[in-house]
């Protein structure tokens, strides 16, 4: 679906701005120019952002690490 029609960027765009390393909402406009004309899509996109970024948690298997302090 289209989220900013001015610049035509599509939900799938975003979501391929996040898998990028797009984690703000200045960094996604800056990728895909969403937000930078009238900002209608604004909240759509900020809302969209947010989802990604906590499926991209979620589905984090990578080992974390943990620092302790040994002093």
């Amino acid at each position: 679906m289209y989220v900013c029609l001015c610049h035509g960027v599509t939900d799938s765009a975003i979501r391929a701005a996040v898998e990028e390393g797009a984690h703000t909402f200045r960094q996604l406009s800056f990728a895909t120019g969403c937000g930078s004309q009238c900002g209608s899509c604004a909240v759509t996109a900020r809302a969209l952002l947010k989802e990604c970024l906590a499926n991209q948690t979620s589905h984090d298997t990578s080992p974390q690490l943990r620092v302790i302090n040994v002093a």
